[in-house]
């Protein structure tokens, strides 16, 4: 008898041992067999959810549901998105999809062994992450969420044909945005329209440096921006009283706090990161040679019709109306 009791407490000691390492549940029935995927979101808005929605629907689609997700918001905080990028190496998932450019960053200082793919990602160089958009060089590659800049301050220029200043407003801790306003301040010079930038740290200056920029212009131009999009009612709150209108670089934006954009699909941007990670999971594709993708279809130039309606804009009979 007491050998039998020694033998269960050895066995039981054994088993709660395996399931103090069992902590990812990667040798669970759920996961075994599968691709295991951890994905880090930046932030939660619109846009970067339906990036997220659109990568798993086509990675569970592409692998036959072949695939577990392990799904981490960072809230917005850096900190947090190192913490979530050092559990998944510790985890050994099998790829990364790091949603936004503070989260890609994060992910590739945490591992140069596991592919990452990003989504949501303006400009991978300026990002750090590549040695180039079409030879990445590294363990990272992804699809970029950049929408024709010319052809956005192509729309202010028609909808505002008067402009005299245009204010370009932005978060300064994010590098996707400075190359965005680097590229809206080529075609505003080119169109011989003065433009002055106004950048805010954090969400806490938005509303400071945006009543700033409607005192001294006449329409502010916001590029995709994670922490403007986050605070589009504020800008709208302070913008619309003062009749100055917001061209914005993508559709969520524009819901919130503009008169029109030219913006891509964050869901099939989604997708298309979700094929690049497919061929790095299933084909054994190496991120170092695939370079960054860019989504070319579904490009549309959309409005909003209440905004466009208090500040008297005219809105040719050709966009469509954001729903």
């Amino acid at each position: 008898m007491k050998r039998w009791m020694k033998w269960t407490a050895v066995m039981m000691t054994m088993a709660m041992a395996m399931t103090g390492c069992g902590g990812s549940g990667d040798a669970s029935e759920d996961t075994a067999g599968k691709y295991t995927v951890g994905i880090i979101q930046q932030l939660e808005h619109p846009a970067l959810d339906a990036a997220t929605l659109g990568f798993q629907d086509k990675l569970t689609e592409l692998t036959e549901g072949n695939v577990v997700f392990d799904y981490q918001n960072a809230q917005g905080e850096q900190t947090n998105c190192t913490t979530i990028a050092t559990k998944f190496v510790s985890d050994g998932v099998d790829l990364i999809m790091a949603n936004a450019t503070t989260a890609l960053q994060s992910a590739a200082a945490a591992t140069a062994d596991i592919p990452i793919v990003g989504t949501s990602v303006t400009d991978y160089v300026t990002a750090g992450v590549v040695d180039s958009n079409e030879a990445p060089g590294r363990n990272v590659t992804g699809a970029s969420d950049l929408a024709p800049i010319d052809e956005q301050i192509a729309i202010l220029l028609e909808l505002v044909p008067d402009v005299q200043k245009v204010g370009i407003v932005y978060c300064s801790a994010e590098p996707n945005s400075i190359y965005q306003s680097e590229l809206a301040q080529k075609e505003l010079d080119a169109a011989n329209v003065a433009w002055a930038e106004y950048t805010a740290a954090d969400s806490n200056e938005v509303q400071s440096v945006v009543t700033k920029a409607v005192s001294e212009c006449d329409v502010l131009y916001v590029p995709t921006d994670n922490t403007m999009a986050n605070n589009t009612e504020i800008i709208k709150n302070v913008a619309v009283p003062a009749g100055v209108p917001v061209i914005a670089g993508e559709e969520n934006m524009c819901a919130g706090c503009g008169i029109a954009t030219l913006s891509i699909s964050y869901y099939d941007l989604g997708a298309k990161a979700a094929e690049m990670a497919f061929e790095i999971l299933a084909n054994g594709a190496d991120p170092a040679a695939m370079p960054i993708a860019y989504v070319s279809e579904g490009i549309t130039e959309k409005y909003n019709a209440e905004i466009a309606e208090t500040l008297n804009i005219a809105i040719p009979e050709d966009m469509v109306a954001i729903g």
